[in-house]
């Protein structure tokens, strides 16, 4: 990672999350508790945002949280905080981002970056800009931090595998199957910006990214909508994203990847699956059995050949000694106390955390060139 400029850290660096629900919720427990576990800067949860003033004040309680707010303007403005991690809906992460960095405070945004390509381009302006002034911004693509995925990526970038020619990467989970689940913002474009695209597929494609390191050059994708409509609060309306989503994508590098994502997938709860095949390897990650790894060397002789087991526990394996004695498994929470201790580390550093938000404009334009093709039956390249 390039340096950038160093900037004095104070005493304890003053946190702000905005939002409480699922992201707002595991990021807390990963502000709670990653000074127990790691090296790092001290921090304070000073306040905790949601519109909702009642219930925030009672989560903050749980949490862990000093103080609430329900307006994140007067938050950002404050000196005593100095990162803002935001948790909140995708239609919002553009103002809060670009407001927060011209404030100078480091920025923590949920994946994916935003919902739409120009939205993403402000916010690497605003980063860019604020990096120059050492405040640092970094978006969280959460699974980078799973143990055995940050350890295939090692295995990749030693020539474990050797050239890397074919990538599988299925995301699946079923929490849409019934048709009779509520309508939800999720289902919306105004503010989902996507669906199963958005919310899952951009998982799958920063981890191929990640692990190869290299980028995506062309897409030919095709998106879905199953039910076409749900019953919300006022009725029924119609659903405007896609439940599904496929796409076949060409690397710089040349090596080509199936993406697949769904929501109703029935079965499937949270089956982040990826498969990678090199020209003397391989190795293939489930995401619910995420302290595993399945790696073969082709090296031996082809008798002796075939998928072993790693079961990612061991000290040297990435992030695991700072938890348990090995052979004893870590959990989903675990990534978001890896991630933040990655954002305090390069905060304290003054190096550039990653992925950046260049990497989520980068996904961005993946999405959207699946968008495009799949309107356009045609390939996209980038």
């Amino acid at each position: 990672m390039s340096p950038v400029s160093r900037t004095a850290v104070p005493d304890a660096l003053g946190v702000a999350a905005i939002g409480y629900a699922f992201m707002g919720k595991a990021h807390s427990q990963a502000w709670r508790n990653v000074g127990a576990y790691f090296d790092v800067p001290a921090v304070e949860q000073r306040v905790l945002v949601g519109r909702d003033a009642a219930q925030v004040t009672e989560t903050a309680a749980r949490y862990g949280w000093a103080e609430t707010a329900t307006d994140w303007r007067e938050v950002i403005s404050r000196d005593d905080v100095h990162i803002v991690d935001v948790c909140a809906p995708g239609w919002l992460h553009a103002e809060i981002a670009v407001a927060a960095l011209a404030a100078g405070k480091h920025v923590l945004m949920e994946k994916p970056l935003a919902n739409s390509l120009a939205e993403s381009e402000a916010m690497v302006a605003a980063a860019q800009a604020a990096r120059a002034r050492g405040v640092q911004s970094m978006v969280g693509f959460n699974y980078r931090r799973v143990p055995a995925l940050a350890y295939a990526r090692q295995l990749i970038a030693d020539g474990r595998l050797g050239t890397v020619r074919q990538v599988r990467a299925a995301y699946l989970q079923d929490w849409l199957a019934d048709e009779n689940a509520p309508m939800t913002w999720r289902l919306r474009k105004e503010t989902a910006g996507s669906g199963a695209l958005g919310d899952i597929a951009s998982h799958a494609i920063d981890q191929i990214q990640f692990l190869l390191g290299d980028t995506v050059a062309e897409v030919s994708g095709r998106l879905h909508t199953f039910v076409a409509q749900r019953t919300g609060p006022h009725g029924i309306e119609d659903v405007t994203v896609d439940d599904a989503a496929w796409a076949t994508l060409l690397l710089a590098g040349g090596a080509v990847a199936s993406v697949e994502a769904s929501r109703i997938a029935i079965g499937r709860k949270n089956s982040l699956r990826i498969e990678v095949y090199g020209s003397e390897g391989a190795l293939t990650f489930d995401l619910e059995r995420l302290n595993e790894l399945e790696f073969l060397d082709a090296a031996g002789p082809a008798a002796e050949q075939g998928f072993r087991r790693i079961v990612v526990t061991e000290p040297e394996h990435p992030y695991v000694g700072a938890w348990w004695p090995q052979g004893h498994i870590i959990g989903w929470e675990h990534t978001f106390t890896h991630q933040i201790r990655d954002f305090l580390t390069a905060i304290r550093d003054g190096t550039a955390p990653s992925p950046s938000f260049e990497d989520g404009l980068q996904v961005q334009r993946v999405l959207t060139a699946v968008e495009e093709s799949a309107a356009k039956n045609a390939a996209v390249q980038l």
